[in-house]
């Protein structure tokens, strides 16, 4: 089946979850409508969307349905953005496959490797195109920073860590009845720190080291923590050791004292590269130079999505790229149960959404080291960070 588009006119797509993080796909999708790239032709929710969500598409409203499979029939789609719950993915994805509809599948791709596993299998054989949402991945910083690296601007790279301080309170964990959890019933979840909100910070320090297939790591280790009571884990780090021998290590928490601008540091014996992915922001800092900041653009994977089906132009996420991502989800899954951190580790605070958050103390200078040293909690000396079991993948 050839992915090339000769025809001028927009592709249909259908969108798969509409609300949520949905509505910034819908708002996108229909900017692309205007530039005459694409048709919303169907929405899929288990409830419609009402006239006022759809105002953007009065006069060429999509069609809607909960059966995901019968819209893409009716409606010809053939593209479809992927939105939902991470424990749908699988099924949706192999729906659209097996039509032949062309996917952008938000991030994580699955829950368990073996799902992503059928994933590939499923787009490999139908010869359909899949992109996967890490949006920071395109980002121009990133082959910018690889650049930089390649041609020895910092001397020999030493590592690589990220670090993340969010703040989500407690509506966020009820918004969904799949959030915070690591499983329901037998079906896994795993909607941990990590692995969904901050799964950003691990794919982008994955893709920085050249590391984002799933044959480039050699191990990973995890310590996962909750200060919220839910299953997954709220507070945590990993080290993942590439083939390469080199670590790149991730601490991230949603209960920060301050909310700050997750960023990756590139560690090099010579000097360091900072990147502030969300937005687009590289400081270069090494010996013999003064600092040298600058910003970015992007590229929007849906639009590069449409490039490719209409020009040939090269996927930027194609879903091996997140191979190694779906390693670490894995080792996430499979690690013990989060620890519950102690009550005095932590304390509530007024959130801006009228509800409360809990905030860890010194959480935010505990991310910051483990991004600096590359350093996992517990051997950073953080009081409430007992060793884990290291988790194989």
């Amino acid at each position: 089946m050839g992915l090339m588009n000769t025809h001028t006119t927009p592709l249909p797509i259908v969108l798969a979850g509409a609300r949520g993080h949905g509505r910034q796909h819908l708002a996108n999708i229909r900017r692309l409508q205007h530039q005459g790239l694409l048709r919303l032709v169907g929405v899929c929710e288990l409830n419609p969307l009402d006239e006022s969500e759809l105002a953007a598409f009065a006069g060429e409203l999509p069609q809607q349905s909960a059966d995901f499979g019968a819209l893409l029939d009716s409606t010809g789609a053939r593209v479809a953005v992927i939105c939902t719950p991470i424990q749908t993915h699988t099924e949706l994805a192999l729906t659209a496959a097996g039509r032949g509809v062309h996917l952008l599948l938000e991030k994580p791709p699955a829950a368990t490797r073996s799902d992503f596993e059928r994933i590939l299998t499923g787009v490999r054989n139908a010869g359909i195109a899949c992109q996967v949402g890490f949006q920071s991945l395109g980002s121009h910083a990133v082959p910018a920073i690889r650049e930089l690296v390649r041609t020895g601007a910092i001397g020999t790279v030493r590592g690589y860590g990220a670090a993340g301080a969010w703040v989500r309170d407690d509506i966020y964990y009820r918004r969904a009845h799949w959030a915070g959890r690591r499983r329901i019933g037998d079906t896994d979840v795993v909607d941990g720190v990590l692995t969904n909100p901050l799964a950003h910070a691990v794919a982008t320090a994955l893709e920085l080291a050249g590391s984002g297939a799933a044959q480039d790591i050699a191990g990973v280790e995890t310590e996962l923590f909750r200060a919220h009571d839910i299953e997954a884990d709220d507070t945590s780090c990993v080290r993942i050791t590439t083939t390469s021998g080199l670590p790149v290590t991730v601490a991230v928490t949603l209960c920060a004292e301050q909310a700050g601008e997750p960023y990756v540091i590139v560690h090099g014996d010579r000097g360091r590269i900072t990147f502030w992915y969300k937005q687009d922001r590289v400081l270069v800092q090494r010996a013999g130079h003064g600092p040298q900041e600058t910003v970015h653009g992007r590229t929007d994977l849906l639009e590069n999505l449409v490039d490719h089906l209409t020009h040939g132009t090269a996927l930027l996420v194609p879903p091996h790229r997140t191979g190694a991502f779906m390693r670490v989800v894995e080792a996430v899954r499979n690690a013990p149960e989060p620890l519950a951190l102690p009550s005095g580790a932590w304390h509530t605070a007024p959130a801006t959404t009228g509800g409360t958050r809990r905030v860890v103390r010194g959480i935010d200078a505990a991310v910051a080291a483990g991004a600096e040293t590359l350093r996992l909690f517990s051997e950073l000396g953080v009081p409430w960070a007992l060793p884990t079991e290291v988790s194989s993948s």
